[in-house]
Order: structure tokens, then sequence, then C-alpha cells
């Protein structure tokens, strides 16, 4: 368990490069205990609150002009950011915000991500998926009941879809993690609204995905045909999605 004694970590020590990510008294109440993942657009810390819930910390990076052109496709179309400024400093503010509504609407709707907490600017708070590390993600996992594991997220898949009114739109092994035989899904900045244009193409990409990575493993004897398991997921019945998985070979 980790300790509160943990040095507690001003803004000017952890967030030189980054502006203004939250408010003093906010920054005050977390105890940081050190980033436990980086990329190019974000890094991720692990915090403590004041509860003593260990919590992620996802910042980010507002300097990467990048990662702003590689976004705005997903954000353009969705009726809740239309009005947008387009400098790069505005798109990635919405960016957290976008990720933190698509959490709210996925967890809300019986698929299990990380909890949303909060988010501010370009900062976004929510559970940590793991005890002092990061939870292992499925392709590093030998997955105790694979058969299991594959009707679990096609449920996630057809739950996003039909409650959430999400998709995913980048749903792999890489964004999947295991934690005491719980499957974890991560990483919502890129889900859309299903009214999107691009909505039934992601989805199916989705689809292709996750059968594909089950198939690869030798969980499915044959690459099953996404056409079918497509016409599954679109049907409102949960039970569906269920019946199709179990009926694979």
């Amino acid at each position: 368990m980790v300790k509160r004694d943990e040095r507690r970590v001003k803004d000017e020590d952890l967030f030189k490069t980054v502006e203004e990510v939250f408010d003093k008294a906010t920054l005050e109440a977390l105890y940081y205990l050190g980033a436990v993942a980086a990329g190019k657009e974000s890094k991720l810390y692990l915090a403590l609150s004041p509860q003593e819930e260990l919590i992620a910390v996802k910042i980010y990076l507002t300097s990467s002009s990048e990662f702003r052109k590689g976004i705005v496709k997903y954000i353009d179309g969705d009726p809740r950011f239309r009005h947008v400024k387009r400098d790069t400093r505005s798109i990635i503010y919405t960016w957290a915000q976008k990720e933190f509504k698509n959490l709210e609407r996925a967890y809300e709707a019986g698929v299990r991500v990380p909890r949303p907490i909060a988010v501010y600017r370009n900062v976004l708070v929510m559970e940590f998926i793991g005890d002092e590390a990061p939870a292992p993600i499925m392709k590093e996992v030998e997955l105790e009941d694979p058969r299991g594991a594959l009707e679990t997220l096609m449920v996630y898949i057809h739950r996003l879809y039909h409650k959430a009114k999400l998709v995913h739109g980048d749903l792999s092994e890489y964004n999947v993690m295991v934690r005491g035989g719980e499957l974890v899904i991560f990483d919502f900045g890129q889900a859309m609204l299903t009214s999107h244009p691009m909505a039934i193409e992601l989805l199916r990409r989705d689809v292709a995905n996750v059968l594909h990575y089950f198939h690869r493993i030798g969980e499915l004897e044959e690459e099953p045909s996404i056409d079918e398991a497509m016409k599954a997921v679109l049907k409102p019945e949960e039970e569906a999605v269920k019946q199709y998985v179990r009926k694979l070979p």
C-alpha cells in the first residue's frame, strides 16, 4: 500500500512543461507518485487522492502539433464539439473533454472502463487500473478463459453502440487491460458517437480487430465472417452477440 508520507510534488516540479493544468488547491490535494507511462501525445501519472485512492492523471501535451493534426478528424462531425476553436491548445483541451465524456457514457452503459473522475483543460483524472503499476494489456497475458473474454468484449462493443451510443474506433488487444480476470477497455479519446459519419466503418474495424486477435491466438478455428458478426452487433438484443460468440467454431 502506498503510504501518505510519499513526497508531495509541487506543480513547478512535476508540470514545469505544462501550463496551468490544475489550480493550486487541486494540485496540492494529490500526492504524485511518479510517471507510469509516457508517449508522444500524453503522459500518465500515478497519484494518491485525499481519500488514499490510487488514481491516474493523464496529461495531454499541448505542444504536440502532430497530435493535433491526427485528432481533428475525430472531433469534426461530433455535435458536442462543433464550436471548438482550431488552434492546437483548444483542440487538445477538447480532446481531454471528449475522452472524459466518452468514458462517462461507457461507464454508465455497463462497459468496464477506468472510472472518470475529473477533467480540466488538458488533464484527465480517472481510476487507476493496477496496483502500483498499470495492469498488463491483453496482448501481454495468457487469458484463463479466452472464449469468455471474447464474449465479454463483444458484449462491450454492443453496449457501447446501443447503450452509450458510441464506437470505440481503435479497439484491439493493445487497449484492453487485464486485472484479476477482469477486462478493462481504455483509450477513449477517439471514440465517437454512433451518429458520426465514420461510426459504422470504425465499428466494423473494432469487431474485426477483436475477432482476428482471438483467431490468431488459436481460440477460433476459422477466421469469422465480419459481415455475420456485424449483423449480431447491430441487433438491439445483447443476447444476439452472446449467441453469436458461443456458436463460433
